[in-house]
């Protein structure tokens, strides 16, 4: 959501940042809905103060037994009313379809962002790790023999269609252990609190983090109208929807463990083998609520979170900085990790983290206040993934395989998986 005194002062620089999106310029629609719904407003003010001095009127032209002042008075009366109500619709109308407007209108990027119109634009920032050599050609997650024990795609298949998985023994073990060592982490070193939300939202949430109305055909609805979340980025960052956030309490720093739901939409044929892109998937979400002057720290601070994971899970992984033609809709930067994943022979996303500054907030109405008497302030709001448990375990699979079949586990791991080190040739912790 877009701050309508912005756009009334600089509407050539808005349009100029949304280029940069590759967006055409909106402005002129913009300022001419909003320059006729201020026109309607004031004036039903004007009428409404023609009304109520003839409202006043009217007894004084009774009391002077003055019959015609007094008939023309009340027709003047209720013609003014029927006209109040008649600009009072038509500027309700003219709000509701430039809220409309503004809610469909994306993020704009910061002034460092690179400029670029997809994927081929975005920047590396830096590289951890080393890929491993392997003696023959690595096989995919879903090729090696200690995992291919573990996925039973076609029950899923049966059970729910395309895009679904089975797992079983030591591979969900693994599964359920990532998740425990990212929130364990998360909660421990990096100080995030931990929270447990529902999965399924009402229309409200999902416009709050920008789901909505745009995105709509990304997630699922229930027949009763709730949303399946695409992320606990919905529900950890409407925990302070419609509240004034006491300032001693910033930053808000937050960790959950969800279920997640997507529709893939857009992804017809990609990804279809084996479980990197799935309709239902768990994440580790972390959401950060923050004074706006912070956030740009807080950022770094939490893509440092989830490289935490990964360098103690020893995956190899890039940072790389988004162009403004790949980020989010409510992005204003935006950081990805990719971890090297052996089997495609290149770097994917696990991890996506955004500074969305105060376009969330503004759009759920979240505040803040520095002191007593204080003028509320709009939060900055942050998300990023700590990081996916799916993605995370292909990554733990393919670059673990080893040449009998088996799968060579982190020491970070171990811990949770009573000492075990090994998935077996036949999907067995060993």
């Amino acid at each position: 959501m877009h701050d309508i005194r912005l756009i009334r002062e600089a509407p050539d620089a808005f349009d100029a940042a949304l280029a940069r999106r590759g967006l055409a310029p909106v402005s002129s629609d913009i300022l001419a809905i909003d320059e006729g719904r201020r026109a309607r407003i004031a004036a039903a003010e004007t009428a409404l103060a023609e009304r109520n001095a003839a409202s006043r009127e009217v007894g004084a032209a009774k009391a002077k037994g003055d019959e015609a002042e007094f008939q023309r008075l009340r027709a003047l009366v209720a013609d003014k009313k029927d006209e109040i109500g008649r600009l009072e619709a038509e500027a309700g109308a003219a709000d509701t379809a430039l809220r409309d407007l503004l809610m469909g209108i994306p993020n704009l990027a910061y002034d460092d962002v690179p400029d670029g119109a997809d994927e081929a634009g975005n920047v590396e920032v830096r590289r951890w790790g080393t890929p491993r050599a392997f003696e023959g050609k690595p096989l995919e997650h879903y090729e090696i023999p200690a995992a291919k024990a573990g996925f039973d795609f076609e029950a899923a298949g049966r059970l729910s269609g395309a895009r679904f998985v089975v797992l079983r023994g030591g591979l969900v073990r693994v599964h359920r252990a990532l998740a425990q060592l990212m929130l364990d982490t998360h909660v421990e070193k990096h100080g995030l609190t931990e929270m447990w939300t529902p999965v399924l939202v009402r229309d409200e949430a999902m416009l709050g983090t920008g789901q909505l109305p745009k995105f709509a055909e990304d997630s699922y609805q229930t027949t009763n109208g709730w949303w399946l979340i695409p992320t606990s980025e919905v529900t950890l960052t409407n925990l302070v929807a419609g509240q004034i956030v006491e300032d001693a309490r910033l930053p808000l720093r937050m960790t959950a463990h969800t279920q997640c739901f997507r529709s893939e939409a857009g992804s017809a044929g990609k990804d279809t083998a084996g479980m990197l892109r799935q309709h239902q998937f768990e994440k580790v979400e972390m959401v950060s609520i923050t004074r706006p002057e912070e956030s740009r720290d807080e950022q770094e601070r939490m893509v440092g979170c989830a490289e935490a994971i990964l360098q103690a899970l020893g995956l190899p992984y890039r940072v790389i900085v988004l162009c403004t033609g790949d980020m989010g809709f409510g992005s204003r930067r935006t950081y990805d990790l990719e971890v090297w994943l052996p089997g495609q022979g290149t770097y994917r996303e696990i991890s996506s983290v955004s500074d969305c500054g105060d376009f969330q907030a503004r759009r759920m109405n979240a505040r803040f206040r520095r002191e007593e008497g204080a003028r509320p302030e709009f939060v900055h709001t942050l998300n990023g993934s700590g990081l996916a448990v799916g993605r995370t375990l292909i990554a733990i699979l393919e670059n673990g395989q080893q040449a009998d079949g088996s799968v060579t586990l982190p020491e970070a791991l171990r811990p949770y998986l009573g000492g075990r080190s090994q998935l077996t040739p036949t999907g067995d912790l060993a």
